[in-house]
């Protein structure tokens, strides 16, 4: 232990670490299952970035040397059986056995490379923290550092512009495209949208976030303004009520049961070449459904239900939106460790020639199998039910 803690301090005063790993959690209940340490350059000098992966989550803190080196000492005196140590000139593991007794591993190495510690933090964001937006939202303090509480929900916020970008690029577009957020809430994603959009894109986007209460349009619209943003603004009113003339992208995250079909129903009236919605609180059709366990046995179990109700809410959604000429797809939107509400259902309009008959066999075909009379987004559109 003595030796492996020598070496790593090492590694971290002269600048020689590339990563360390610590695995093998001594007892099988610890809820901490890993820890990756790795070199990182911040503000205030270099510091070491400890990624503590747990069950269901994970946290990342930062570290100077000595630090970092009492850290690692704890944690494998306290968690750890296996550490890796890895340099830019040689490498160690050191293992711990349930005896008590430890086997350090060493080995001269080709010289690698120094890790590109900008080149790396760069790539992983699509979003600058030191925009002047991100502190009025709450998310940053004044020097753009994103706060300790902030930290997951930041993000949350990259993985959804990450998304979206390569739905971007799927999509035909216009330089000053119009986009539409349907319950927009505090605005971080819409901000983020139109940062994406601005700065990485080179668009002039024209974003209208919709939200329901007053106090966040005021606040929103304020920090747009304040902040320079022209083409985006914040308006009052809900999803089935607020009118659209043509558009070219619509998003609706998290809009709650129905709301989610209003949403997709608007979209497809406005012409949205994109439509991108989080579902959630599926309850509609779990109130339709009238096939017994006999047909399907899931059915008797109150979870399975629920979950089966969730599925095929989400399936009709894409199906139909099919029907209507968009390329749909669903996909994981975030970590379920951020949101148990984690599924992504797109749509993208297509040109190809379109077998309705077909669909519309397969949506008639699910409901009968279910005894679903009706689906909500069908009303929303205004059609007559498959």
């Amino acid at each position: 232990m003595s030796r492996f803690l020598e070496l790593l301090e090492e590694k971290l005063t002269n600048e020689k670490l590339v990563k360390l790993t610590l695995s093998k959690p001594r007892r099988k209940s610890d809820d901490l299952r890993n820890v990756y340490v790795k070199p990182v350059q911040l503000k205030a000098g270099r510091f070491f970035s400890f990624d503590f992966k747990f069950e269901t989550r994970h946290e990342v803190k930062n570290f100077d040397a000595d630090q970092a080196k009492a850290q690692v000492q704890l944690l494998l005196e306290t968690h750890f059986l296996q550490a890796d140590l890895f340099g830019l000139e040689a490498d160690s593991s050191l293992t711990i056995f349930s005896s008590g007794k430890m086997k350090l591993k060493s080995r001269k190495i080709a010289k690698r490379e120094a890790p590109d510690l900008q080149h790396d933090r760069q790539k992983k964001r699509l979003l600058n923290p030191t925009e002047v937006w991100w502190f009025q939202l709450g998310l940053t303090d004044r020097e753009g550092n994103i706060l300790p509480s902030m930290q997951h929900k930041f993000k949350q916020i990259n993985r959804y512009t990450e998304i979206l970008s390569g739905l971007f690029k799927s999509t035909q577009l216009t330089d000053q495209m119009r986009v539409v957020d349907m319950g927009s809430g505090k605005g971080y994603l819409t901000f983020a949208l139109y940062e994406y959009l601005q700065n990485q894109m080179n668009l002039k986007p024209l974003i209208t976030g919709v939200e329901m209460r007053e106090d966040l349009v005021e606040k929103t619209n304020a920090i747009a303004q304040h902040s320079g943003l022209e083409g985006l603004n914040f308006a009052l009113g809900s999803i089935a009520g607020f009118p659209l003339k043509t558009i070219d992208v619509l998003i609706a995250l998290h809009a709650c049961d129905t709301a989610t079909d209003d949403a997709i129903a608007a979209g497809i009236k406005a012409g949205a070449k994109l439509i991108v919605c989080a579902p959630c609180c599926h309850k509609q059709i779990r109130k339709e459904i009238t096939a017994g366990a006999q047909q399907h046995p899931a059915l008797q179990f109150g979870i399975l239900m629920e979950r089966q109700a969730e599925i095929l809410t989400d399936t009709l959604r894409a199906l139909i939106m099919e029907y209507h000429g968009y390329k749909s797809q669903i996909m994981e939107f975030v970590e379920l460790e951020h949101s148990p509400k984690n599924l992504l259902l797109t749509g993208i309009k297509s040109a190809a020639e379109i077998d309705k008959e077909s669909i519309g066999s397969r949506i008639k075909s699910l409901k009968q199998e279910y005894g679903i009379k009706v689906h909500f987004l069908e009303k929303a559109l205004g059609i007559e039910p498959f």
